[in-house]
């Protein structure tokens, strides 16, 4: 893993985003530092929208001379296989998974940004249950269901980490390349908290507030949770050389 941080790469998976792909992106060149940010790396595939591939163009075209932006169109399937592919091709020493709709609150990027610089070996991750963070227009049963999983798979684990499920953390690159991921879906996002903590890597929480999108639909059912189970079944009784390359 790193001993220092030198920059991160942000991966953007994006489907029917457009004004939330482009207020993403801006917030987060406007809020860091030019030579904290290797590059931003939007990740299509064949369902994604007309428009939203001529938005991120448009963003490519309009931040060419400040920050390095490409479009990648996946191979592997689903939002899972996306970040898989983005992590393999990013630059920097770090990598942020995140969402384009705003469900992920770009500003929180500068914070995770000064704490990868002090704890370069750390993975540090958004929760909405610790003071400072929260969610707005959450599906109620929703909430209910992913607070009493939390807490089921924190006991599993033997962790006190509040929000394993959460899509929005930065890595060290050369650590999520050292493991093998299995999940396509969006179970890879638990899966993205759980190897690591098998290996003993070391997480810092802090908070981030979540808004429900504005554009767009959900790729993710409500009933599709339940695969988040078998996920956190199947890597509690992983050994370290079958979570490792």
């Amino acid at each position: 893993m790193p001993s220092a941080f030198k920059n991160v790469t942000i991966l953007l998976p994006a489907m029917d985003e457009t004004y939330s792909l482009k207020q993403t992106v801006d917030i987060i060149a406007g809020t860091n530092q030019k030579e904290d940010l290797a590059e931003f790396i939007f990740l299509l595939c064949d369902r994604t929208g007309e428009e939203t591939r001529k938005t991120a163009e448009e963003l490519v075209k309009k931040y060419e001379n400040r920050i390095p932006m490409y479009i990648h169109n996946q191979g592997l399937p689903f939002v899972g296989g996306a970040i898989r592919e983005g992590i393999n091709l990013a630059k920097g020493s770090h990598v942020v998974m995140m969402s384009s709709d705003l469900e992920t609150d770009p500003r929180v990027i500068k914070e995770f940004v000064r704490l990868a610089k002090k704890y370069p070996k750390r993975i540090i991750t958004a929760t909405r249950w610790k003071k400072g963070g929260g969610f707005e227009h959450y599906n109620k049963v929703k909430l209910v269901c992913n607070l009493i999983f939390e807490r089921m798979i924190g006991l599993f684990y033997f962790t006190l980490l509040s929000d394993l499920t959460y899509a929005y953390r930065i890595f060290p690159t050369d650590l999520m390349r050292k493991i093998r991921w299995e999940e396509l879906r969006h179970p890879f996002f638990l899966e993205t908290a759980l190897k690591p903590l098998r290996l003993g890597v070391k997480f810092i929480e802090i908070p981030g507030h979540w808004t429900a999108r504005t554009e767009g639909e959900s790729q993710n059912s409500f009933f599709a949770n339940f695969k988040y189970f078998r996920t956190a079944w199947h890597n509690r009784f992983l050994k370290k050389e079958q979570i490792l390359l």
